[in-house]
């Protein structure tokens, strides 16, 4: 394991694990990572999300409500595409849904977005870039 600073948080060294083994994660589901990686890059706000989960719903009315325009992508529900979203949890070190990218910066789900757009933060942070 490599040690954690105050900017990383631990990982298991990809220098031990095996070829095999590291040719299999670097596959998984690799095809949906490109799919939100090329929407992270290409869009100013990007919501991942799934179907039926609250915090998803609340965080794209908070930011309709706010008139902030965002491309969201889903997939699935509580019920399918569990393991594209473990992809995309794996990819972006988040744990949750939603994933909330401004300029290409993940700033969290629910409770971070609806913070920073209390305190003018995410508008900020999308002018910061233009």
């Amino acid at each position: 394991m490599t040690t954690a600073s105050s900017t990383t948080r631990s990982q298991h060294d990809p220098s031990r694990v095996a070829p095999d083994a590291l040719r299999d994660m670097l596959a998984f589901h690799n095809e949906v990572v490109e799919h939100v990686q090329r929407a992270v890059a290409e869009q100013p706000v990007v919501v991942v999300g799934m179907a039926q989960n609250p915090h998803v719903k609340k965080v794209r009315g908070a930011l309709s409500d706010a008139g902030i325009a965002f491309t969201y992508l889903e997939f699935g529900s509580y019920f399918s595409s569990w393991r594209e979203r473990l992809a995309i949890k794996l990819w972006s070190g988040w744990p949750t849904f939603p994933q909330v990218f401004v300029r290409g910066v993940l700033i969290g789900g629910e409770d971070l977005t609806k913070a920073a757009i209390a305190d003018g933060s995410f508008r900020r942070r999308m002018a910061a870039s233009e």
